[in-house]
This record gives C-alpha cells, sequence and structure tokens, in this order.
C-alpha cells in the first residue's frame, strides 16, 4: 500500500513566544506561524524547541484553537501530541484531528527508559485506537538523544502493517544519518514521510528520497531552508546547504531555544521574545553579544523579523 503525501519539504518546531508572566502569547505564536507559512514553512508546533513539554494540556488545545481562530490553515500543521500520559496523549490527538490537522507529531512515552517494543507499540496503538478517526495520521518522533526511547525499525514496520493508513512517517532526530537513510531504505517506496531533524541533512534526504526536515532553525532561517526543500535538484542546491550549515553553526554554539528566541528579540526589537519557561533560561548579556556579532558577520537576518514584534503598548 502506497500512502499519500501529506507533508512535504520543511517545517519548524515552532518556538513558543511568552510574556514576561511566563503565560504563552498567543498573538505572537500567530503572528510568527502566518510569517513561517509565507516562506513556505510547515507548522509542527508543540515540538522540541516549542518547549511544548513545558506546556499543559490546556495551554496547547488554547494555542492551537488560537491559531485556527486565525485562520491559518490546518493542513500545514503536525502539532506535536505525544506525552507520558496516554489520556493527555489521546485528548491533544484528538483535538488536533478534530481541528482537521493535516497530522500530529508523536513522541514515545519517554520517562521510563529501556521500554521494549511491545510496549511502545502498545502506546501507539492505544492512541489510535482511542482517537478512533479515520483522518488521523501520526508521524512519529525518533528523538533518542533526548528521549532516551529509540523507535526500532522494526518497530516501525510492525505499526505500519497495524495502521498503515494513520502511521505517516517520522521525524529522525537521531543525529545519525545512517539511521535516518536505512528508515528511508526501508520504508519511504511505500509513501511513509521521512523528516530529517535538521536542515543539515536536508540535501542528502531528499536526494535518498526522504520527504524533507523538521529543523529547529526553520524558525529563524525559514526561507533559505524552504528554498533548498523545493530546489534541492538545482545545480546550486549544494552551495545553498553549505550556507544553511554555516548559519545552524552559529545558533547551535550556544542552548538553541535560548539563541534563536534571543535573536529574535534583538532582530523584532519585541523583547519579550527572549522569554523561556523553567527550567529553560535566556542568554546571559555575553552571549547575547557573541550571537548577534557572529550572526552579523555571516551576515544574517530573520526574513521576517519585522513582522513578529508586538506594538509596543500591547507589548507590555
Amino acid at each position: 500500500m502506497t500512502l499519500p503525501k501529506t507533508f512535504q519539504g520543511a517545517l519548524s518546531p515552532v518556538l513558543t513566544p511568552f510574556d514576561d508572566n511566563g503565560v504563552p502569547s498567543a498573538e505572537r505564536l500567530v503572528r510568527h506561524c502566518r510569517a513561517l507559512l509565507n516562506d513556505d514553512v510547515g507548522l509542527a508546533v508543540f515540538g522540541t524547541n516549542s518547549e511544548a513539554n513545558s506546556l499543559s494540556v490546556a495551554e496547547k488545545r488554547d494555542l492551537l484553537d488560537a491559531l485556527i481562530a486565525a485562520e491559518l490553515p490546518a493542513a500545514r500543521m503536525m502539532p506535536g501530541t505525544g506525552a507520558c500520559a496516554l489520556p493527555d496523549a489521546v485528548e491533544l490527538t484528538r483535538h488536533a484531528v478534530a481541528n482537521g490537522c493535516g497530522g500530529v507529531l508523536m513522541l514515545p512515552p519517554f520517562y521510563y527508559k529501556g521500554v521494549s517494543d511491545e510496549g511502545l507499540f502498545r502506546a501507539y496503538a492505544s492512541v489510535i485506537e482511542a482517537v478512533g478517526d479515520a483522518r488521523l495520521r501520526i508521524y512519529l518522533y525518533h528523538i533518542p538523544p533526548v528521549a532516551q526511547v529509540p523507535l526500532s525499525l522494526a518497530l516501525i514496520e510492525r505499526l505500519l502493517k497495524a495502521y498503515p493508513g494513520t502511521i505517516a512517517g517520522i521525524k529522525d532526530s537521531s543525529g545519525d544519518w545512517e539511521n535516518t537513510s536505512a528508515v528511508i531504505d526501508a520504508f519511504a517506496a511505500t509513501g511513509f514521510e521521512v523528516f530529517a531533524g535538521s536542515e543539515t541533512f536536508l540535501l542528502r534526504t531528499l536526494r535518498a528520497g526522504g520527504a524533507g526536515c523538521i529543523t529547529a532553525t526553520g524558525n529563524v532561517n525559514s526561507a533559505a531552508i524552504a528554498r533548498l526543500a523545493r530546489e534541492w535538484q538545482a545545480v546550486d542546491a549544494p552551495a545553498q546547504q553549505r550556507r544553511l550549515d554555516e548559519t545552524r553553526a552559529v545558533f547551535q554554539r550556544f542552548p538553541m531555544i535560548a539563541a534563536m528566541k534571543a535573536a529574535i528579540a534583538w532582530q523584532s526589537g519585541d523583547e519579550a521574545w527572549a522569554n523561556l519557561r523553567p527550567p529553560l533560561v535566556e542568554l546571559h548579556a555575553t552571549q547575547r553579544m557573541q550571537l548577534e556579532n557572529a550572526l552579523e558577520a555571516i551576515g544574517f537576518r530573520i526574513p521576517h523579523a519585522d513582522q513578529l514584534a508586538l506594538r509596543t503598548e500591547a507589548a507590555h
């Protein structure tokens, strides 16, 4: 069975803006998501770089509702709905499907380590059966450096056989090209959509038959990443990839989420963008200066920074 393609190209785990009281800022999120869509980047809201596991179920529901109310296209949204508590995963997934989201990105339950493929299969199956909706499209989220709960090829194969119309793809954030390549070789020919977890692997992924990337720096380098996703067969594609790698390398010198938020705060003029929710903390002053100098040295500008700042009276 060959599955129809749902997502292709570049998506971003959208940063979650917070006001100075630590409350998610729906208005800033809507602005940011609209700008990303205008740059041809899809919306993997509530991903790792969204600080999703620092948000409550109610907060995620409310933020998704705000995006839908703003008339952003739900078909371009892949909200993260995985959770350690299966009822939370079911509630978030059901809400995403009810709102017409094109798919959901689902972490495995990640608190317990050393769990078996059987346990992970039951977890995913429990959510699928509880949601009970033929519209559900799940993108598995493989991120062993963080979750410490890997998704094996054997597990993916079993899920595809059991739920061929529901298990749609994977985000591979292992950072291991050999693993990404193995998943593409094993499953991409059936329509299973394989996304690299970083634009560093974008060109290799597309050349190998993958679908694209779901990448943190899609938040700040959206237009250039989306361009390579469209033009990966162009003569200058390797040069485009090198420029993406250069920008990524700057952000990776610092804690990534804090660095991206600091860059948006700096280039938009809206300092509230630098806010994070504990346990994460903002860059200190020296780090901010180092980041800004490094980005200026490569001539980097966030393509839509001027669209992200709230008016002064709304921001305070």
